[in-house]
């Protein structure tokens, strides 16, 4: 087999993802400036040593069964690639279980970084990155943006997963509000229908076709554009206050969403004093509902995606 050169220090730069985005379900993702960044170092000691900081530190596994440790041995094996020794620096700024895209993230950090540390032939581009991140997460939504930045749409054929990168107003402005509680995914999905009604699909995808227009061209129509019929009020009872705060927001002319699977809260706002008064109005509303504690921030949205740095 094939030798992974020893004395190699790399570092992988990820952004966090919100998917959805509304009534985008399975289909619209956006990135967040808020990353997670890997650094890794080939030694020759056999082992894998983690150091997690930030987000998981006190729960996530220090060694080889760590996913990103994992992922990367997996790849280097599929590939005919010896192992050598391996030491990572897991920096984690995305809250985890919290629709954030932090699972997605940590598999395009752990694919891309596994590609850097290969020999120059045997390295792949970032499609193909995207493509077997999809097939990992079982869909692309989260994926795409974290690979290639910016607003994303996606969808899912019998040949593989597609993306392409939508037009982003320059006004648009994101600000979550991140709850002290997680919610699974699958937990999640686990409260959606089988099926929806004809009518209920054909208004959710006027919604989307609105809402892809307001965020490229007339962020004004934000409110309207982002009214979802398929899965967040079915998603409601699993995190109630996350749903409370958004019919208030939305009440206040806010256009807010559930990020991802929840129950982290997305505002989409027109420009950076309406995203001040969204802070505001979560800070009022986090005051007045002190459980769950929530974090706020104001975002901006990186035109680009993974990023890999040579040390």
């Amino acid at each position: 087999m094939a030798q992974i050169q020893v004395g190699q220090s790399i570092a992988v730069h990820v952004p966090a993802t919100s998917a959805n985005l509304g009534p985008g379900f399975d289909v619209l993702g956006l990135a967040l400036s808020v990353c997670d960044t890997l650094v890794a170092h080939t030694v020759a000691a056999p082992g894998v040593e983690v150091i997690v900081t930030g987000e998981g530190a006190e729960s996530l596994p220090t060694n080889e069964t760590h996913l990103i440790a994992k992922t990367i041995l997996e790849r280097w094996a599929e590939l005919g690639f010896e192992p050598c020794g391996l030491r990572l620096e897991a920096t984690n700024n995305i809250p985890h279980g919290r629709g954030m895209g932090s699972s997605a993230a940590a598999m395009v950090s752990a694919l891309a970084m596994a590609n850097a540390l290969l020999p120059a032939v045997s390295q792949v581009g970032t499609e193909e990155i995207f493509q077997d991140a999809s097939r990992w997460e079982g869909h692309p939504d989260n994926v795409a943006p974290a690979v290639y930045g910016g607003l994303t749409l996606s969808w899912t054929t019998d040949a593989g997963y597609g993306t392409v990168q939508g037009v982003l107003h320059p006004d648009i402005v994101p600000v979550i509000a991140i709850p002290d509680i997680e919610l699974s995914t699958a937990t999640a999905r686990g409260l959606l229908p089988a099926t929806v009604g004809h009518a209920v699909a054909a208004a959710n995808g006027g919604r989307v076709g609105l809402l892809i227009h307001a965020l490229a061209h007339d962020p004004a129509s934000l409110l309207v554009g982002t009214e979802d019929f398929l899965h967040q009020s079915f998603r409601a009872p699993a995190m109630e206050q996350s749903s409370l705060l958004i019919a208030q927001l939305r009440a206040e002319g806010h256009a807010a969403v559930i990020s991802g699977a929840g129950p982290t809260v997305l505002v989409l706002c027109d420009g950076e004093s309406r995203a001040q008064e969204a802070s505001e109005a979560i800070s009022a509303f986090a005051s007045r509902n002190p459980n769950p504690v929530w974090r706020v921030r104001i975002e901006s949205v990186p035109p680009t995606g993974v990023r890999v740095e040579l040390l």
